[in-house]
């Protein structure tokens, strides 16, 4: 059994480059199309991969020839795929995405074989979730499959942690299984109602999970860093300055970065600078796991800027 399990979704990621970000019933002419590997899940799973953590997939791709091919691509990652199911007559998922110049991303997403990543279909997989030490997920697949699977863990005492993206609402007695979460300040204003624009801002809305039972509650903050709170003290832990690229793998890889930081015992501010370093790599690159790093790459930036 693996030390972590991810659960979550596998996209094709449709990239275009574009100069800015198009009106409605405007045209605008890309450039760099390119079909990539994505989808929240699978991006998180291959930054711990990537980065040496011992790491088990449940995920649910398409009988097309991108779910045939990405299944090897996980397993050439190191990451163990007896919970990649594929799914007979069904599309893999699929991302449309446009790059701005200015790094910024746009994303449609079409569930597809994500969908079918139901609480029913993850029974065959709870015995990896109880015996794992981290269970990580996020919210493009099925909210009951997402449910079952967090009560699984908290009821076996392996640490949950979400990261609650794409925004949405979401049930009091998932939050109350959740150990650590990781939104961003959309989302976190989503669950809270607190808009979050400084660090007042910032701990008020940490408090409203807190009060829901969540123990740790991480807010990245894009270039300013993340604030983080336990027990309601909180503080800031400032990211890397880089020229941004492509942000599309950024929350991933810094989450996938995040936990394997934790699975190696690293103190919890440690653990956060080790992701902030992966994600700074990762907004350099182009695409989403086209850009996530190699443990070397992240233990060479981190001397760097040291």
């Amino acid at each position: 059994m693996n030390k972590l399990v991810v659960l979550g979704s596998v996209n094709a990621d449709h990239v275009l480059q574009v100069p800015s970000f198009p009106r409605p019933g405007e045209t605008l002419h890309g450039r760099n199309y390119q079909v990539i590997p994505g989808g929240k899940g699978a991006n998180q799973a291959v930054a711990a991969a990537r980065l040496k953590a011992d790491i088990g997939f449940v995920a649910c791709v398409g009988d097309d020839p991108f779910g045939v091919n990405i299944r090897e691509s996980f397993k050439c990652d190191g990451i163990n795929i007896g919970g990649v199911k594929m799914q007979a007559d069904c599309p893999t998922g699929v991302a449309m995405i446009q790059v701005s110049d200015s790094g910024e991303n746009s994303i449609c997403i079409s569930a597809e074989a994500n969908a079918k990543l139901t609480a029913e279909a993850i029974e065959p997989e709870l015995e990896r979730i109880r015996h794992a030490e981290y269970l990580l997920m996020q919210l493009e697949t099925p909210l009951d499959g997402i449910k079952l699977a967090a009560q699984i863990g908290k009821r076996h005492d392996t640490k949950v942690i979400l990261n609650p993206a794409p925004a949405r609402e979401l049930p009091e007695s998932l939050l109350a299984c959740i150990d650590i979460i990781t939104p961003n300040e959309t989302e976190v204003e989503v669950l809270t109602g607190v808009k979050v624009e400084d660090e007042l801002s910032a701990k008020a809305a940490a408090n409203v999970l807190h009060g829901k039972g969540i123990e740790t509650v991480m807010i990245t903050l894009g270039a300013k860093g993340v604030y983080v709170s336990q027990h309601g003290e909180g503080q800031i832990v400032p990211g890397f300055r880089v020229e941004a690229t492509d942000t599309t793998a950024a929350g991933d890889t810094f989450n996938g970065a995040f936990v394997t930081g934790l699975m190696e015992s690293m103190p919890l501010e440690s653990a956060i600078k080790f992701a902030h370093a992966a994600a700074a790599i990762s907004v350099t690159r182009f695409g989403a796991q086209t850009s996530i790093p190699t443990r070397d790459e992240v233990n060479a930036f981190l001397k760097e800027h040291a």
